[in-house]
């Protein structure tokens, strides 16, 4: 267990270091999620359509295509110099390379998220005092459903001559039903509805979390293989 922890610490941490040398993918990322924000609320009528009608849909736009941008890099690093082979070389399991890279990516979607609730809060003037753990909740749990599957499918995608195009069009069906039930959940939040109608929501994302990393993690090796 101890060397299986040592696997994904280490995928984890090259990965993060890479990123902080170059800081390509996070800066990306985070000025698209400022444009997005930004052409959402200035293309809205204030008279006809009111801020919180659109914010919970404006905030998961941002955050899935702004996540595609670090998706999209998990394993193009590694398809350089044919470092996936040599990956796949070591006498480590498998599964643990796919935790590694889903926690290496979850980090990077989740500073993504963190930077962009600050300009949310800014441009749709919402207030999320006494809101903000139910929202981290729901963030987390539907974030890691779409980066589960998102890893998956970065690592198919990433043999293939056009692998930056391939990855949305592959991911985009399987972000509907975690994405969906984010923004039920969102908009309840912020309109400050009871529990009892929250629940049910959070059960679906929970049911999406566990079906999408199981999957994932059985799918990984035979994906590596091919």
């Amino acid at each position: 267990m101890r060397d299986y922890l040592g696997v994904v610490w280490a995928i984890v941490v090259k990965d993060a270091t890479v990123e902080w040398r170059t800081k390509t993918a996070f800066m990306s990322a985070v000025v698209f999620a400022i444009l997005v924000l930004s052409i959402l609320y200035f293309a809205r009528d204030p008279t006809a359509v009111s801020s919180m009608d659109i914010a919970p849909g404006a905030l998961w736009v941002t955050f899935t295509f702004a996540a595609m941008v670090g998706l999209n890099r998990a394993f193009l690093l590694e398809r350089e110099n044919q470092a996936i082979d040599g990956m796949l070389l070591t006498p480590v399991p498998r599964t643990a390379i796919f935790v590694g890279k889903m926690t290496g990516n979850l980090l990077f979607v989740g500073f993504v998220e963190l930077i962009s609730v600050p300009l949310f809060v800014l441009f749709y003037n919402v207030s999320l005092a006494g809101r903000l753990p139910q929202l981290l909740a729901v963030t987390a749990m539907a974030t890691v459903a779409f980066v589960a599957v998102g890893t998956l499918l970065s690592a198919m995608a990433v043999r293939t001559r056009f692998a930056e195009l391939m990855l949305p069009i592959l991911l985009l069906p399987f972000l509907i039903p975690p994405v969906v039930g984010a923004v039920q959940l969102t908009s309840r939040i912020l309109a400050a509805r009871p529990a009892s109608e929250l629940m049910g929501w959070f059960k679906l994302l929970a049911a999406f979390d566990i079906v999408f990393c199981v999957l994932a993690i059985l799918l990984y090796e035979a994906t590596l293989d091919e």
